[in-house]
């Protein structure tokens, strides 16, 4: 399929140019005009780039892709090996940052409820949601009455143990969560009048507002609770266009 076929489609799927975003969304390196086989994964890291070089494809698809505000834009060091890389071989990099968290299906809020068994509440036909652009997302979990059992299958379902704050016999019935670097979001949760929130990533001051308000927190992992959208789109992209989609997972400890 043509590159620029795919970057239209994507646009369009997954609404992009609603977000005002941290980093550019679509087409960040442009590469080959055709594509055949993609590598998606969490992130543009040197690592991915390899092996898609390895494997002979032309695109490289992201959830984390180049080029976030605030950054050093100066082409040295990592970034110039990362670009060096991807344009002596002529890659494609797709990368969608907010627009792949919001996305109702195929989503990281949406696929993490999913793996998780978690069940999104449904206003006017649509997810609950709260905070900055709808990213939290409010829904229950059949079987789960506790922050400590939410705990458990967390652990059980990401195959990797989960930070918890708050009494593990706290009862949990309304749950919001939010993948990746939501733990600033957590008043947000609150304020919707959430029991128990779920993100990635824990700062110190969470800890605090969590206990003081008497609110589960759970920090799952940043790349542990983002492995599923890039997936999810992946395998959209395959069943559409017919081109090879393979995930990669470079872990990630974070």
């Amino acid at each position: 399929m043509r590159t620029e076929d795919l970057v239209s489609w994507l646009a369009a799927e997954l609404q992009s140019d609603r977000f005002r975003d941290y980093c550019p969304n679509g087409l960040q390196v442009e590469g080959r005009p055709v594509i055949r086989h993609i590598i998606a994964g969490v992130t543009a890291s040197e690592a991915i780039i390899r092996h898609a070089i390895s494997v002979g494809a032309d695109t490289l698809l992201v959830h984390h892709g180049w080029f976030w505000k605030n950054e050093d834009p100066r082409v040295r060091g990592i970034r110039r090996t990362r670009l060096a890389l991807a344009l002596g071989h002529d890659l494609n990099l797709l990368a969608y940052h907010l627009p792949l968290d919001a996305h109702p299906v195929l989503g990281n809020n949406a696929q993490l409820a999913r793996v998780l068994g978690i069940t999104p509440n449904r206003v006017d036909g649509k997810p609950e949601q709260t905070g900055s652009d709808g990213l939290i997302w409010i829904g229950q979990a059949e079987g789960i009455r506790t922050v400590g059992a939410l705990g458990d299958r967390i652990a059980q379902r990401l195959q990797r143990p989960p930070l918890v704050v708050g009494d593990p016999n706290q009862p949990v019935s309304r749950i919001a969560w939010c993948t990746g670097a939501a733990q600033g979001m957590l008043q947000d949760a609150i304020d919707a009048g959430a029991d128990a929130y779920i993100t990635g990533e824990v700062s110190e001051p969470t800890v605090h507002l969590a206990r003081e308000s008497r609110v589960g927190f759970v920090a799952a992992g940043h790349h542990a609770t983002e492995r599923y959208g890039v997936q999810a789109l992946g395998e959209a992209i395959a069943a559409r266009f017919g081109v090879r989609v393979d995930f990669v997972d470079i872990n990630n400890p974070v």
